[in-house]
Order: structure tokens, then sequence, then C-alpha cells
């Protein structure tokens, strides 16, 4: 039986762990037949050593989101591994630590507008430069956490998810055009390094989280996220753009 991403090429960002959202979809994409490259910020012989332990080993190009020079060159880079691209995964958030736990109103502009443009504009960025790869049909997903709300402890990063929100939308529509799919996927709370500061104290958010959820919840088991990105990365939703699929256990249907 062929894979649901059979022949598929990938451009993922945010593999920094195994723990981390990012790994769990290369490792599956690549069981399910895709193609992928890898990107790094800064620290790439640490993301070279994670995709030796994937299923066949990428390879790894460097990218800081926020770098206009590693940006514009992005295309070219990738294109010496992928000869076009089928989806992209944008995995990437970044606050300073003033911008989190109780640091709403005391932010100063720098570190706020430095979470903006990590967490917020690179997503226009990323797709922006991977744009001459992109072919009719394909996919962006990237990795939300549900800003309808005000969490504990998530601050400027919730105002920064918020504004990814919008900024799906208005690349949907703009892409739409050439049958490009922008989609986001809202995750529970899992225990990687990007969702450190949501709701305070991690192990009570968790198992208030869990107990909440219909279907229950597991922040140490990043596949059911994973596998709503394959999801949206396949051809199996093509008429599905600019939408916010929540993959939650269900938390966010029931009130408080």
């Amino acid at each position: 039986m062929s894979g649901l991403l059979d022949g598929k090429r990938l451009v993922i960002t945010g593999v920094i762990t195994e723990s981390s959202i990012a790994y769990a979809v290369a490792r599956l994409a690549q069981q399910e037949g895709a193609h992928i490259v890898l990107t790094a910020y800064g620290r790439t012989s640490l993301v070279q050593r994670l995709a030796r332990r994937l299923p066949h080993e990428p390879p790894v190009v460097e990218l800081d989101v926020t770098a206009p020079d590693q940006l514009a060159q992005l295309a070219d880079r990738v294109g010496e591994h992928l000869d076009g691209v089928d989806g992209v995964l944008h995995s990437v958030a970044h606050a300073p630590a003033t911008c989190l736990d109780g640091g709403f109103m005391t932010a100063g502009w720098n570190d706020v507008s430095a979470a903006l443009h990590t967490s917020t504009y690179s997503l226009q960025a990323l797709v922006a430069a991977c744009r001459p790869l992109l072919r009719p049909g394909a996919s962006v997903v990237g990795l939300d956490f549900d800003a309808s709300r005000a969490w504990p402890g998530y601050d400027w990063m919730g105002v920064a998810k918020a504004g990814l929100e919008a900024c799906s939308r208005y690349l949907a529509r703009e892409l739409g055009p050439d049958r490009i799919r922008v989609n986001l996927v809202a995750a529970g709370p899992l225990r990687t390094l990007a969702a450190r500061g949501i709701g305070g104290d991690g192990p009570s958010f968790e198992a208030e989280w869990a107990a909440k959820a219909p279907l229950g919840w597991d922040a140490a088991d990043p596949d059911p996220v994973a596998r709503t990105c394959l999801a949206l990365l396949s051809d199996w939703l093509p008429a599905t753009t600019g939408e916010i699929v929540h993959a939650d256990g269900g938390h966010h249907i029931i009130g408080s």
C-alpha cells in the first residue's frame, strides 16, 4: 500500500528535540512515504543528530526565519535536495521571558516585537521564501495554541498566536487561486520547549486539560497532533483552507 504522503516533498521547521511536534511530524511523514528537508536555527549540528534518528536521514538546511538573507536563499538551498515542495510545516515560536508568565503589562516593545516577528510574521516570511518551489495543491500547516482565550502565563505569546491565526487566513486568501492551502493545527498542551509558559503550573494545567477533554489528553504524546498535521499535508482535504483544526482531545468545546 502507498503511504498517505507517498512521494510528497516537505519542508519541516522546528525540529529541536525528539519530543517536539515537528520531530513527530518528520518521523510519521517519512513512514508515510514523504521526502523531507529539515531546517535548523543556530544549532545545526543538534538537528543533524536528530535527523540521523529518523527512519531515513534527511538533509538539514540552516534557517533563521527572522533573517532576510537566509530567507532569500532558502528556495535555492531546499532546491538542492527537492525539485519542488508539496508541503511546509511552520513550527516556529519564541518569546523573550519578559513577555511570558505575568509580563504582559511590563514587557517592552523590543521584546514584544521580537515575539511577533518570530511567532507571527515568520509564517508569511517562510511561505514567501518557499513560494518559488511550492506546487499547485501544496499545503502549508502551522502549529497553533487556541488564541480565542487568554491563558495563564501565555501573555504576549497568546497575542502572537492570535496574529498567527489571522495571518494564516490572509495567506489562504492570497494563495488559494494557486490551489495552495494554508491551515493551522491548534494542539493541546504538550511537554515541549514551545509549551513552556502555558498555564503557569505545567502538571496541574495538564491534569485539568486531561480531565476536561472529552477524549482525554496525554501531554507526553505528540503523535495525535502530528497525525492531524499529516492529514492536512496530504491530498485528503483538498477544499479545506484558512481553518484552525483542533487536536486537543476536544477541550475547546467544553465550557468553563
